[in-house]
């Protein structure tokens, strides 16, 4: 069962007000601080201990802790007048209301202070994303645009996060900006990567210079969570083995898939938009990966492909076993447990969407 106080403090929003009260405290000098502090808690036992001898019946030892009680009272704003008689105690109780009110105003102005700096910092891509099992998207350039759109128009509502450098958010509204280096650490670490659910890398332009500054920025996001599922797009597929031996788990030639997609069109036409409808969100069929119940365990190729479109309205295009998709299995195959299928289908019923682990 989770935890309620644990889940609340998980909540993105106070993870970004702690990732910014931590900046503010590491910027502050704590030594002027402590001192500050030290001081104010001088002044009140001075106070207490100048109440307590000018009080009659007060000089003990109870006494000096009843006055002590009353002048943080009277700092904060809650002491009783009535506790002092004499002329000293009126003068001591004056000072120390005046006192309190100048630290009221202090940290009014520090928690205001604090508000502004927040505020400015998040719309400046200055703050950090706080989300769980969101997307990350490196680098910007039309194809994240498009990916962007068609992420907000899927049926999940994953939480997207974009990291690049630039002054204003380009994706609009819906996502979180980090403005910010690819390549940097520190950078990637605001996106939330370590709790990632996938980051996905995109070259700023169709050079070659933009293929080499992704692959350090894979080798960055590799370096900090291994575990996190890392999607490249390649502009140059000669860089392919590069993008291999820096760990991204899938590298994407955008130039190669649409030069396939087109020769294939050519000869069989209609083919580019079947591939398009199945691929994008919106209205008809949409392609899907499931997990798969334990009760299929054990069923052959054509027993599942039969109980998806009798039971869930789904067309099986492959199962997947160990990280291979196999499209085509043998009339012999049977499913064992951690298979997971992908299928068509024009929305997911009762089937659940399969969720990736990670570290």
């Amino acid at each position: 069962m989770p935890n309620p106080l644990r889940s609340l403090f998980a909540a993105p929003l106070l993870r970004r007000i702690g990732f910014h009260a931590r900046r503010i405290s590491s910027q502050m000098d704590r030594h002027f601080f402590t001192s500050l502090l030290t001081a104010v808690i001088g002044f009140v036992v001075v106070a207490s201990l100048g109440v307590t001898l000018l009080e009659d019946g007060k000089q003990t030892l109870a006494g000096f802790g009843s006055s002590f009680y009353w002048a943080i009272t009277t700092v904060i704003g809650s002491g009783d007048p009535s506790y002092v008689n004499s002329p000293g105690g009126w003068a001591i109780g004056w000072f120390l209301a005046f006192f309190g009110v100048a630290i009221v105003a202090a940290m009014t102005g520090a928690v205001v202070g604090f508000v502004i700096d927040f505020l400015l910092k998040e719309g400046q891509g200055m703050g950090a994303a706080g989300y769980r099992d969101h997307i990350v998207v490196c680098g910007w350039n039309t194809t994240a645009r498009d990916l962007i759109e068609e992420l907000k128009g899927d049926e999940f509502t994953t939480k997207v996060v974009l990291l690049h450098d630039a002054e204003r958010n380009p994706a609009g509204d819906g996502v979180y900006f980090v403005r910010g280096d690819i390549t940097s650490t520190d950078d990637l670490e605001r996106t939330g990567l370590r709790e990632a659910h996938a980051v996905i890398v995109f070259p700023a332009d169709r050079s070659n210079e933009a293929d080499m500054r992704s692959i350090l920025a894979v080798m960055a996001i590799e370096s900090i969570a291994p575990g996190v599922r890392t999607v490249v797009e390649a502009n140059n597929p000669a860089h392919v083995d590069h993008f291999r031996r820096a760990n991204a788990d899938e590298i994407l030639v955008t130039s190669r898939l649409a030069s396939r997609l087109l020769a294939r069109s050519a000869l069989y036409p209609g083919l580019s938009e079947l591939v398009t409808d199945i691929v994008s969100g919106g209205e008809g069929s949409e392609l899907y990966r499931v997990a798969l119940p334990d009760s299929y365990v054990g069923l052959s190729i054509d027993e599942l492909s039969s109980k998806l479109r009798g039971e869930h309205h789904a067309t099986l295009l492959a199962v997947t076993r160990d990280g291979r998709s196999l499209t085509n299995p043998p009339t012999d195959f049977r499913l064992t447990p951690g298979d997971d299928a992908v299928v068509v289908a024009k929305d997911l019923g009762e089937l659940r969407p399969l969720e990736l682990q990670h570290e």
